[in-house]
């Protein structure tokens, strides 16, 4: 593995990609069960989405939680970690909210 080179490329190491940040986003308003975060965001598959949750698990962002019960229940939460990232994307929703419509237009 190659060293981080700056804070952005250790940062984009753990929420890279299309559906880390829309996931965290997801979870920063509390614990949810998988379909509840698969509806969330929309236009993710199930096999990706829990590709990605394992990679979140992985870098100890995201927090998987097993209840013993039946049916079987699983939620999913974020860390600390994954709280502090919170912080970060406020100013990114805040600057991709600002300019929605602009960003439309050249889709």
């Amino acid at each position: 593995m190659r060293p981080y080179t700056c804070g952005l490329d250790a940062a984009a190491d753990v929420i890279g990609g299309k559906w880390k940040p829309r996931i965290l986003w997801a979870l920063h308003h509390g614990p949810l069960r998988f379909g509840q975060l698969h509806r969330e965001i929309s236009g993710v598959t199930e096999k990706m989405l829990i590709q990605q949750l394992r990679e979140l698990e992985a870098r100890e962002v995201v927090h998987r939680e097993v209840f013993h019960q039946v049916p079987p229940k699983v939620e999913y939460s974020l860390t600390e970690l994954g709280r502090s990232l919170i912080v970060a994307l406020i100013p990114l929703d805040n600057w991709g909210m600002d300019h929605m419509a602009e960003l439309e237009v050249t889709r």
